[in-house]
């Protein structure tokens, strides 16, 4: 054995109660797990009592370019996230969108610069990550921007048969090469204009080759009911796996419809594969767009390229230093991020407490005022919502977070502490877990994370990177 862990109070991931036990890693394996193994092994840790769960699954989130970093993923394994789902909203890295344009269309900037989007074909950035051997295990999307902005010069418009055939092609060797499946992102500027037909057309070939569907819906605000409605209609024509991303209600006057879109989603489960995933905070962070701040209580301001001096500020303060509008600021501002404060807890809750919803931290790791989701997501649901505020069971918290973000990726030896297993594990404390990083504050790591393998290799230890050679795979499909 090279490494046996005794005495933890094991959360298997399946949803299931704790139990006392000691569980057993040969390689990057789980080999045994039961009470007072008699085995002996290289290392032995006591756990003491604390809580040993499987690695945290972050089913959404843009490390497509910092996978590739020494530390990139240490935000993840920080707060016990052994595996990285990339490629989401419809932004990957690969096949490269940059074929006669100098910069990447907004919001493909939010995860690199031109000089990021090298990789000529999906197989080419999957083995670029292999050659690197990434902190985290990457489970890479191909996003629908890239294949759009691939096949049209002007985005502007719903793309031509010929266009969706180009946009099919790409795709194709995506799936070959091992794509996971597809995002979009129909909320932004490259995605407005594709038409419900076109999405459908890429989805059935996603289906077709057994992958995922993931959706950042083309309205999460007063219009949230007829996105999902069309999210439900291409799962309906196309048969695909589907996944709402990040599923919220934004602007007062949403407030309150999860009820409604809850209800449309666990009819559709009824004959399709439908899942969503949350983040667990009430304000949202993407690229500078004036009607995402028009509904929102708050707009502060994560980067600003023209601007730097400006990240951190608050819009409104900035409107009034500069004597102009809303609109008019964004569009100085501009390329740039912002952090919009624009939800309820009401529906959070309600959505974080729905048996499917899946975690993710939809972090945005090249912001220079980040988002405290990058780094605090998974334990301010642990500590916020599971222990202090009783909106799932700590044992259910762990689930939607491993072993069902597992079964919906169809991840079959992660998410579970079971011999037969990878030995991705994070030990924490749960009376002390909780999210550290604020919005004032948000670049610090959690507290209350003890230890955390990668392939049975330690790679972060009471709150700091261990130094150990990084550890994580590419799980291809």
């Amino acid at each position: 054995m090279t490494l046996l862990i005794r005495d933890a109070l094991v959360y298997d991931g399946t949803g299931a109660p704790p139990m006392r036990a000691d569980v057993a890693v040969e390689g990057d394996g789980i080999v045994a797990v039961g009470p007072d193994l008699p085995l002996h092994a290289a290392e032995v840790r006591d756990a003491g009592g604390l809580a040993l769960a499987p690695g945290f699954i972050d089913v959404h989130t843009h490390d497509d370019a910092v996978a590739l970093e020494a530390e990139g993923l240490h935000p993840k394994l920080s707060q016990g996230v052994t595996t990285v789902v990339t490629g989401n909203c419809g932004i990957s890295l690969a096949p490269s969108p940059m074929q006669g344009r100098e910069a990447p269309p907004p919001p493909l900037d939010l995860i690199g610069e031109a000089s990021a989007y090298r990789f000529a074909r999906f197989g080419d950035f999957l083995d670029a990550l292999r050659a690197f051997t990434p902190g985290c295990n990457v489970v890479p999307l191909v996003g629908h921007h890239v294949l759009r902005a691939r096949a049209m010069a002007d985005l502007a418009r719903p793309a031509t048969e010929a266009e969706v055939a180009a946009m099919r092609a790409d795709l194709a060797e995506a799936l070959a090469a091992g794509a996971a499946g597809m995002s979009t992102g129909l909320a932004y500027p490259p995605a407005k204009h594709a038409t419900t037909d076109e999405v459908a057309a890429l989805a059935a070939d996603v289906a077709a080759a057994g992958r995922l569907w993931t959706t950042h819906m083309r309205d999460e605000r007063l219009g949230v009911v007829s996105s999902v409605a069309e999210t439900l209609d291409v799962a309906r024509r196309s048969g695909v796996r589907t996944l709402i991303s990040h599923h919220k209600c934004c602007g007062e006057a949403a407030f309150g419809l999860s009820t409604t879109t809850l209800a449309m989603i666990d009819k559709a489960r009824e004959t399709m594969q439908i899942d969503l995933d949350l983040y667990p905070y009430t304000a949202s962070s993407t690229v500078l767009i004036e009607t995402f701040a028009r509904d929102s209580r708050k707009v502060a301001i994560s980067w600003s390229e023209p601007h730097p001096e400006m990240e951190g500020r608050d819009l409104a303060e900035i409107c009034a230093e500069w004597g102009v509008d809303q609109a008019t600021a964004i569009a100085r501002l501009r390329p740039g991020g912002a952090i919009y404060h624009q939800m309820d807890d009401g529906d959070l809750e309600r959505i974080l407490a729905y048996p499917p919803t899946l975690v993710g931290s939809d972090g945005l790791p090249r912001d220079k005022r980040p988002h405290p989701r990058l780094w605090g997501a998974f334990p301010r649901v642990l500590g916020h919502y599971a222990r202090d505020k009783g909106v799932v069971p700590l044992e259910t918290a762990i689930a939607k977070m491993t072993g069902q973000t597992a079964r919906t990726l169809h991840l079959a030896d992660r998410g579970r502490i079971a011999p037969g297993c990878k030995a991705d594990l994070v030990l924490f404390d749960p009376a002390a877990i909780r999210d550290a990083a604020t919005y004032d504050d948000p670049v610090r790591p959690a507290e209350g994370i003890a230890g955390v393998w990668v392939n049975g290799a330690l790679a972060w230890a009471e709150g700091r990177p261990t130094g150990a050679p990084r550890s994580g795979a590419v799980l291809a499909a």
